[in-house]
């Protein structure tokens, strides 16, 4: 019976990414809530994004939420800070915690640091001397759970809010996951497929999109008028990952995992990435993504590299990570975490 149920839902990922990811390269920058597509985690991040097949615990919550269920402490929390693109932070934290036979459930809250941005009209393009600060708030609820001992499954919702300025939006969006382990009866070799940012359309709104009009030959005075904001879709995409760790020796691992990624709004990627790990002490890890719709000028991302140092004591874990990820006309991206695990 659980064979069947896997199989439905691997189906009705598949069938709904014909629908949802139509048209690919050609819609590029026409969608909205783009803060959705900034990853999080250094683990990940460091490996270029290749390992959504192979992620355990709470370092799963951002690239495969099906991951978090496979987890050997009850409670696990992780933070995070990337210098991203033009100045520009982002912080992430998250939760995740065991219920019983029930499942695994995670919280998680990822913002955007801006800074304060000139306010500019048409009167006054160079500014008006005031300012306004962006704010981008991820935030999300998962579920995740073990079907068996190779099948896991877990969906995230993510209520997404933005401000800028005198105009906002809210909006909802769900990532669907599923890994399964031990593929073709081969101890280390993972599948996974996830479905990302599937929701409804929004718009912004607000008093920033109020107009003083007048309306000549009328005998009206002058007054506001509302422009009703266009509608955008959610940046969905559809990842199919697999991974290998092969066995090596009773102190050193080794993982190699890749990842095809098919966008709504972007052209296509491919990940590679592969992370080596000493007595379950130290990993170096080392990622690259592959854009083949991209002209060379538009794909701005390169080569990751990364390391995890990991430190137990009576049963609480702890591991700084850190990931690089290089960036054509803007500063590299530097990415620290640290996560516990009681």
């Amino acid at each position: 019976m659980k064979k069947i149920f896997i199989q439905k839902i691997v189906l009705l990922l598949l069938v709904s990414s014909v629908i949802v990811y139509a048209g690919g390269g050609s819609r590029n920058g026409t969608g909205g809530a783009a803060q959705l597509l900034i990853p999080v985690g250094a683990q990940g991040i460091s490996l270029s994004g290749s390992n959504i097949s192979s992620l355990r615990g709470i370092d799963a919550l951002y690239w495969n939420p099906a991951g978090i269920s496979r987890v050997n402490y009850g409670i696990e929390a992780t933070f995070s800070h990337m210098s991203y693109l033009a100045d520009i932070g982002v912080n992430y934290g998250a939760v995740s915690f065991q219920v019983s036979d029930l499942g695994v459930f995670g919280v998680s809250l990822k913002s955007l640091s801006v800074g304060d941005i000139d306010v500019t009209t048409v009167e006054n393009p160079d500014g008006t001397g005031r300012t306004y600060s962006p704010q981008l708030i991820t935030a999300g609820l998962t579920y995740a759970r073990n079907l068996s001992d190779r099948i896991s499954v877990g969906i995230t919702g993510n209520l997404i809010s933005e401000k800028l300025g005198l105009v906002s939006s809210t909006g909802v969006a769900f990532n669907i996951g599923v890994m399964y382990t031990g593929l073709g009866g081969l101890d280390g070799l993972s599948f996974a497929i996830v479905m990302k940012n599937l929701g409804p359309q929004t718009k912004f709104s607000g008093s920033g999109l109020n107009v003083l009009a007048e309306a000549s030959g009328y005998q009206r005075p002058t007054q506001y008028y509302t422009i009703d904001a266009a509608t955008y879709e959610l940046p969905s995409s559809l990842e199919i990952g697999v991974a290998y760790a092969p066995v090596l020796t009773e102190s050193n691992s080794l993982l190699l995992s890749t990842t095809f990624q098919n966008n709504n709004f972007s052209g296509d990627q491919y990940k590679l990435g592969a992370e080596y790990t000493f007595n379950n002490l130290f990993s170096i890890r080392g990622g690259y993504t592959y854009a083949p719709d991209y002209e060379d000028a538009e794909f701005i991302y390169g080569l990751t590299a990364g390391f995890g140092i990991n430190y137990e004591i009576e049963g609480l874990k702890v591991r700084l990570d850190y990931a690089y990820r290089d960036v054509d006309y803007f500063d590299s991206n530097h990415i620290f975490a640290l996560t516990f695990g009681l």
